[in-house]
């Protein structure tokens, strides 16, 4: 009997994630990509690592802090993972900043791009930068001094700062320190004034220090980046009379929080590294030096800058479906079902379902969730109106959103005021189901129409994530979403859905349910086999399901982007399973869930990944696609996807991703051709839209001097 659970079979989650950022890091190496997307990507690496440090580093740490030794599915306490992922990260990093060196910033040099340093400046380039110091970045400097008197500041989350080791003029020892924030005021790239030409501002800062430190030497300075704790402890239960007050006063605590990473610039002494790292209170272990500019994220500043198409992506824009025009929204999804695929399909027609809803007098009440959304979202807007209207409105604002809890607070204020009826949630639970249902009255009757997805309601991410979703009129799904309502607002509980599965619980024992039914099909002969797409798999028992699966027989296709612990080539344990993972051009975020139930496939789209998290510990949603067109569409998509050999890296026995060979072989880029395929619909429909305007234009005119056939 074989035991599934042995560490053996496992990989560490943490160390899984890492790799995933370093499939991130290929796409910054990649040749074949636009050079201004290979700094995109980069910048991304940075991102996806800082935010990494501030939850799941921090959270290690806070484990080793209090004693934690429970070991994880591989088998690994808390302290030999913080041990590990320091590590690895520590060599990430020397990664990130050799493609920037070696790569990135000669080849923007050679297409006429410069980061000049303070010594490649030409003297009108310094006077320039010596007025705008004066001007822009001086009086806001604020230097602050470390001494008995005046301990070691404050310094923010996220920062830049440099560190002055300095000497009293006089004086033999270099006794004295000093700290300065880098100013945000005027941006992290300064353009100069000869094209193609910038510099940092914490370079031009360094540049005139001695004007902040009159009758001192300056002996040395470095710049240095700090990452704090940013886990957001939310006292979610009972004992909290207001959760949206909880949250924005743990928002104010957590920018306080211990800092879990120092990074520093190479050039930094050895005495003077050791005199921050004690200041503030790093561990060794997670200081880190790089030879480059500190935080890679300023390329997003630097790329603003340069207007180049030439060095992009093409640009491109979903295609929009007439059938989901205002004019025909509810008439068409009556009638049918649609699936939407975006960024290929436009995410103006969720937006059209939404502004559509809100302006129609025949909607008596929208209800939705709202996990993440834009900045200036018009779904907020939208909802806002048909509150204003007279509208039942209704919307759960997952407040506690990770990183987007301060944004969300401001939009849940902003709907309170236009008179719509804010929910936070259930305690205990963060709500990351994405569904939306408009009730109408048509011809003395009501009708349900919703829209369920696996993406979040953001009009801006849209455009780069690659999500489905579905817009139906379906009785059965309507009456489940509508339950689904009622138990996040008031006190319900319906007993049974129709058609959907719901989280906690309900998604994992669905799931179990349908591997097991598979692992029967398989040991009776029949057709058997599991597909499945989603971000991360880290559920341990979810696989051993899967293993247990494969023991069977069952050929297990997997599309996971990011982090999986599951080990694949294991023979009598995961010899069946095999895992693809695809990183191109847009962040691949859909969940598709598919069993081949005896040859009469059943397909499901979901907001769950498989995390013990999404399973257990949120409100999600597993929705199944009724119609055999679009049950069919979702398996073309997802078998175009397996085939895809250009962005796709394959899971090997020994846990290293490796692209397919593809000598001789014709390139399948799956996203490209997604692409294609959104453009040529779009292209039909202009050329229909052209012929019928020919037509209307030239129309027989009524002719006096013709009779009419029948007269003549």
């Amino acid at each position: 009997m074989v035991d599934f659970k042995l560490p053996k079979y496992y990989v560490n989650r943490e160390v899984s994630w890492l790799a995933f950022n370093d499939r991130v890091l290929e796409e910054a190496r990649d040749t074949h990509n636009p050079l201004l997307e290979r700094a995109n990507f980069l910048s991304i690496t940075q991102k996806n690592m800082d935010e990494w440090f501030m939850v799941r580093v921090a959270s290690l740490q806070q484990q080793v802090m209090l004693g934690h030794d429970k070991i994880d599915a591989a088998g690994l306490t808390p302290e030999k993972q913080l041990s590990e992922v320091s590590k690895i990260s520590g060599k990430q990093i020397k990664d990130q900043y050799q493609v920037w060196t070696r790569s990135l910033l000669p080849a923007l040099k050679r297409e006429g791009y410069e980061l000049l340093k303070a010594e490649e400046l030409s003297n009108g380039q310094f006077e320039f930068l010596k007025q705008f110091f004066e001007q822009e970045l001086l009086p806001v400097l604020t230097p602050m001094a470390v001494d008995s008197t005046r301990p070691f500041p404050f310094l923010s989350n996220d920062t830049l700062n440099i560190g002055v080791r300095l000497k009293k003029s006089g004086e033999k020892t270099e006794k004295y320190l000093a700290v300065l924030q880098v100013p945000e005021t005027s941006g992290r790239v300064i353009p100069l004034p000869e094209t193609g030409q910038y510099i940092l501002v914490e370079d031009v800062v360094q540049m005139f220090l001695d004007s902040l430190f009159p009758a001192y030497t300056i002996k040395e300075s470095t710049v240095f980046h700090v990452l704090r704790d940013m886990e957001l402890d939310v006292a979610d239960d009972e004992d909290t009379p207001n959760i949206l007050q909880e949250v924005q006063s743990k928002l104010q605590e957590r920018e306080r929080g211990r800092i879990i990473r120092l990074i520093l610039s190479g050039s930094t002494s050895k005495a003077l590294m050791i005199k921050l790292i004690k200041l503030l209170h790093v561990d060794e272990k997670r200081t880190y030096l790089v030879n480059g500019p500190i935080d890679l994220t300023f390329l997003n500043s630097w790329l603003k800058f340069i207007k180049n198409d030439t060095l992009k992506f093409p640009d491109f824009k979903g295609y929009n479906n007439p059938d989901l025009f205002p004019e025909n929204i509810f008439n068409s999804i009556r009638t049918n079902d649609y699936l939407l695929h975006h960024p290929y399909d436009s995410f103006q027609s969720v937006l059209q379902f939404i502004q559509t809803a809100a302006k129609d007098d025949q909607v008596l009440a929208i209800k939705m969730t709202l996990y993440r959304v834009s900045g200036k979202s018009p779904i907020i807007k939208a909802l806002g109106d048909a509150a204003q209207l007279g509208k039942q409105v209704t919307v759960l604002v997952e407040i506690k959103a990770r990183f987007d809890e301060e944004n969300n607070v401001h939009w849940a204020r902003e709907l309170e005021r236009q008179g719509v009826h804010v929910v936070y949630g259930l305690r205990g639970l963060k709500t990351h189901a994405k569904v939306t249902l408009v009730v109408r009255r048509e011809d003395d009757a009501i009708r349900r129409y919703v829209h369920l997805g696996t993406g979040n309601y953001n009009d801006v991410t849209a455009n780069f994530y690659t999500d489905l979703g579905l817009l139906t009129s379906d009785p059965e799904l309507g009456a489940d979403v509508a339950s689904i309502f009622n138990i996040l607002t008031g006190y319900s509980d319906p007993g049974y859905f129709h058609q959907l599965h719901m989280s906690p619980d309900g998604i994992r024992e669905f799931i179990y349910d349908q591997i097991d039914q598979e692992i029967n099909n398989a040991k009776a002969g029949k057709p058997s086999g599991i597909k499945m797409k989603f971000n991360s798999l880290s559920d341990e028992r979810m696989v051993k399901h899967l293993y247990e699966a494969s023991h069977a027989g069952v050929p297990v296709s997997l599309i996971i982007r990011g982090i999986t612990i599951l080990k694949v080539g294991i023979p009598e344990v995961s010899d069946s399973i095999e895992v693809h993972s695809i990183v191109g051009r847009f962040l691949e975020h859909s969940r598709v869930y598919s069993f081949e139930n005896d040859g009469n496939p059943k397909v499901y789209l979901s907001s769950a990944d498989l995390m013990t998290r999404n399973l257990d510990r949120r409100v999600e949603l597993l929705f199944p696609l009724k119609s055999d067109l679009l049950r069919d569409k979702v398996l073309e998509i997802f078998n175009t996807m397996w085939e895809d050999n250009v962005k796709t890296r394959v899971l090997q026995p020994n846990g290293e991703f490796i692209k397919k060979d593809r000598r001789g072989i014709l390139a399948v880029n799956s996203q490209e051709l997604f692409i294609a395929d959104a453009i040529m619909r779009q292209n039909q429909v202009k050329s229909q839209t052209r012929m019928m305007e020919m037509t209307q234009r030239f129309e027989p005119l009524n002719n006096p001097f013709i009779n009419d056939e029948n007269e003549a």
